[in-house]
Parts: structure tokens; sequence; C-alpha cells
């Protein structure tokens, strides 16, 4: 695997890491209602599927990270096919996201960009 993937796929599993705890800890902070498209009376009825999605998020994450350490230490197919397949998942889930909220239109570039530019150096 290039190493312009193994950084990028870090960079990704960082930034996926904050996300967890923005969902998951600190969702209720007022900096984040644009982000999420929350209000305060909504914090009960999502909390469930928020630190879930938090916790989904994390996993992805250490997935994208685990990834690099396989590849780094000689499993170069296995850790690339588990990169691949999780840039791949997230070009997918921010399409969803689109397709579902179009005023997260920028939260999608955020998840969508990076993964794919990734998914592309992986399989090129």
């Amino acid at each position: 695997m290039r190493t312009s993937a193994q950084i990028l796929a870090i960079v990704i599993a960082v930034l996926l890491a904050s996300v967890w705890l923005m969902e998951s800890f600190f969702y209720r902070h007022p900096r984040l209602y644009p982000l999420f498209l929350l209000e305060p009376r909504d914090f009960d009825a999502v909390k469930l599927w928020i630190v879930n999605l938090g916790f989904y998020n994390f996993t992805t994450g250490v997935a994208l990270a685990l990834g690099v350490v396989l590849a780094r230490t000689g499993h170069v197919p296995q850790g690339e096919a588990l990169v691949a397949f999780t840039a791949a998942q997230h070009v997918f889930l921010a399409l969803v996201l689109l397709a579902t909220e179009r005023r997260l239109w920028l939260n999608t570039l955020l998840e969508g960009v990076p993964a794919a530019v990734l998914l592309g150096l992986v399989l090129l």
C-alpha cells in the first residue's frame, strides 16, 4: 500500500475518532447543533442513535488504522482490503447522507471526498 494511502487512512481514522467524541459524548454542546441539525429538545429522542453512530464511526476508524498496521507488518493484501472496504463504505454512506438530508452537504463532502481519494489511492 502506498505511503500516501497509509497517511490518508490514518488522518481519516483520527477524524473519525474526533467525530466519535462529538457524537457520543459532546452532541449536546451548542457549537455542534448545526453539525448534527439538533435542537436541545431533541437530545433525549436522538441519544440512542447518535451515541451508537459515534461508536460506529470509532470502529471504522479503528478498521482503517488496523488496515495500515496490517499493511506495514507484511499483510499487505489484507490491509489493503480492509482500508479499501472501509473507504468504499464511507463513500457510500456520504451519498446516503446527501440523499437523506441535503442540508448536510458539507458533512457529505467531509466524509465522502477523503474516503474517495483514499479508495483511489488503494485501488490504483
